[in-house]
């Protein structure tokens, strides 16, 4: 099993509405680099949800791939917002996969606190100045850790 790191701000979709509806498509990634890492996703891995561009940035939550990487379906829709007109059906830019609500943390382990434990999540990419990637990925070890600060 693999683990991830997935961002969304909380005014979009928080981790109390992935508990709400149950399983929910990821997608809208509009980021190369972040798409080859849904499409890295495996059924079943870990995903840490996090919460960005609020008052108290961090780790709130646990979701698990529901479903493996499949064309993100906003790409062909021209309402959407993250409608792609180069993008189609014979060859998909983009991709998204399905998170399932696992649980919420007993508390919301914040970005500071994770800088303050850098020396433990060694390379974590979370960490990395500029890092603005939706989907990290995040090794067995940091998982540990993070979630021993819960």
């Amino acid at each position: 099993m693999q683990h991830w790191l997935v961002k969304s701000e909380p005014d979009e979709f928080s981790i109390d509405a992935l508990q709400r509806v149950g399983v929910e498509p990821w997608g809208g990634v509009r980021n190369y680099q972040a798409r080859n890492h849904l499409r890295a996703m495996k059924l079943g891995d870990g995903l840490l949800f996090y919460h960005s561009s609020c008052a108290q940035p961090g780790v709130v939550g646990i979701a698990k791939v529901a479903r493996a990487a499949y064309p993100d379906p906003t790409q062909f829709d021209p309402r959407s917002d993250y409608h792609d007109p180069r993008s189609g059906p014979d060859d998909p830019r983009w991709s998204a996969v399905d998170v399932a609500f696992a649980r919420k943390l007993q508390r919301t382990i914040v970005l500071d606190e994770l800088r303050a434990q850098a020396s433990r999540l060694g390379d974590f990419a979370l960490l990395r100045r500029g890092n603005r990637l939706s989907v990290l990925p995040v090794t067995a070890a940091q998982w540990k850790t993070i979630l021993s600060l819960e």
